[in-house]
């Protein structure tokens, strides 16, 4: 994979053909002391994963990494960078595909065009004695040149080339994503949550309309009417409201 271009001095770039996870080597060098801006760009993975123990098909041709962050929070308020990550993806996606496509954001961790997940973000942290973040890897897949078959994942899913930009690349993507992350993370540190915050609900999935998160404990259903502060889901059951912290949108039965 040729390297990404005009990254910023923030970024430290490895390059690997195949890994088993970008995230899992992102972590291993976060514990030997790496510094904050690694990133971790593979051309495959062999053992990709998503949340919930999910696997990541991982062909050649799509875009894998995992970037390391050293961010001063306590570990409640670092779930906010997958926002920050979820917002720069879309900022990416919005510079090159055609202006008639709908990118969205899906609640907690997704990037959709036109309802069809092209993205997807793995946030995973490890504290200090005090619960203050020690060392965190946002792990991302974006879908490029291709995108599983629907019998094969549970959401439909689509690709920057089938969305209309068949000249863009991984390394391409790459830095497209590098520099709107930078500056929405530079934001997020400077001003907090709320900039971010606003950006995610202009662009997010289903707003406004009734839904059912799937739970540990089972199914829940209700209105998604917004996040909260921290960025958990208001979900409006009736009169009452309740917040979501961990969960996952289930795909609508239509």
């Amino acid at each position: 994979m040729a390297a990404a271009p005009g990254l910023s001095d923030f970024y430290h770039l490895i390059e690997l053909d195949t890994v088993g996870s970008t995230s899992d080597e992102v972590a291993r060098l976060a514990r030997a002391g790496a510094a904050s801006g690694t990133l971790v760009v593979a051309h495959s993975q062999t053992n990709g994963h998503g949340r919930l123990g999910r696997s990541w098909i991982s062909p050649a041709g799509n875009l894998y990494f995992s970037l390391l962050l050293r961010p001063a929070c306590r570990v409640g308020e670092a779930v906010q960078l997958t926002f920050v990550a979820a917002v720069a993806l879309a900022d990416a996606l919005s510079a090159v595909l055609p202006a008639d496509r709908t990118i969205a954001c899906k609640w907690p961790n997704d990037v959709l065009v036109g309802g069809r997940k092209i993205a997807g973000i793995l946030l995973e942290s490890e504290a200090d004695g005090h619960g203050r973040v020690e060392s965190l890897v946002i792990g991302i897949g974006v879908n490029v040149s291709s995108h599983p078959a629907p019998e094969a994942v549970m959401y439909a899913a689509t690709s920057i080339h089938a969305e209309g930009a068949a000249d863009e690349t991984a390394h391409s993507t790459l830095g497209l994503f590098c520099h709107a992350f930078q500056r929405r993370y530079d934001e997020w540190q400077s001003l907090g949550f709320e900039a971010v915050r606003a950006a995610w609900l202009s662009r997010a999935d289903k707003l406004h309309q009734r839904i059912e998160v799937g739970l540990d404990a089972g199914t829940v259903a209700g209105t998604f009417v917004g996040l909260d502060g921290s960025g958990a889901m208001v979900l409006e059951e009736g009169a009452k409201r309740r917040l979501i912290l961990a969960g996952d949108v289930l795909p609508s039965a239509a």
